[in-house]
C-alpha cells in the first residue's frame, strides 16, 4: 500500500501583468490558505517520505508554508515536469519513485491533478487552490499505478475548512481548531 498526497498550489497574484505565469507568486490568501492546510495536515498527523513539487514561484511557495506548518521534516525536490503536467505526466513522474518511499506528496496545478485523480480513484471532484487530497495507492511498487487502484480516502479544501470552523490567520497570528 502507497499513499500520495495531492496538494494544489495556494492561490496567485495576477497583480503584475508583466510576469510570466511560471513567476507569479501567491497572493496573501494563499499563503494564509496553504498555511491552514499545512496545520490541517499537521492535526490528521500526515508524514511524507518524499515531497515532490513544481518549481513555479506559486508552487513552490506553497510548498515552503505548507511543510513549515505541517511540521514535515522532508526537503522538497522541485521537478520542472511537474510544471503544467498532464495526468500522463504525473503518473509518469511517480512511477519513478523509489519504493522505499510509502508516502508521497505531489505538490501542482491543475488541470493535471483533478485528472490524476480522477485516473486513479474514479473521482471528478474539483480541485481548487490549496486543496489536499489523500489517495490510498493498492500497490507495492509505484511503478504500478494506473487508473482505478487508488481510493479517495478524504479532500479538504480552504474552504470546507473555514466554513467548519477551522480558521488559521497569519497576519493575526490566530489559530483556532475545532475538535
Amino acid at each position: 500500500m502507497k499513499t500520495l498526497f495531492l496538494l494544489r498550489h495556494g492561490k496567485s497574484s495576477w497583480d503584475d501583468p508583466n510576469l510570466e505565469d511560471f513567476d507569479r507568486p501567491l497572493n496573501d490568501r494563499g499563503v494564509d490558505d496553504s498555511e491552514m492546510m499545512g496545520k490541517y495536515a499537521k492535526k490528521k498527523r500526515v508524514k511524507t517520505d518524499l515531497v515532490l513539487s513544481s518549481p513555479a514561484t506559486r508552487a513552490k511557495h506553497t510548498t515552503e508554508v505548507f511543510v513549515a506548518a505541517a511540521r514535515l521534516k522532508n526537503s522538497a525536490v522541485y521537478d520542472e515536469r511537474l510544471y503544467e503536467a498532464s495526468a500522463r505526466r504525473l503518473l509518469s513522474i511517480i512511477s519513478g519513485v523509489d519504493d522505499e518511499n510509502n508516502t508521497v506528496l505531489l505538490v501542482g496545478h491543475n488541470p493535471g491533478l483533478e485528472d490524476l485523480c480522477e485516473r486513479l480513484c474514479g473521482d471528478t471532484r474539483k480541485v481548487p487552490t490549496a486543496a489536499l487530497i489523500r489517495i490510498d495507492l493498492n500497490i507495492d511498487k509505484w511503478s504500478a499505478p494506473k487508473g482505478g487502484n487508488g481510493k479517495l480516502a478524504w479532500r479538504a479544501t480552504p474552504k470546507k475548512l473555514k466554513k467548519n470552523g477551522f480558521v488559521t490567520t497569519r497576519r493575526k497570528s490566530r489559530t483556532t481548531i475545532p475538535e
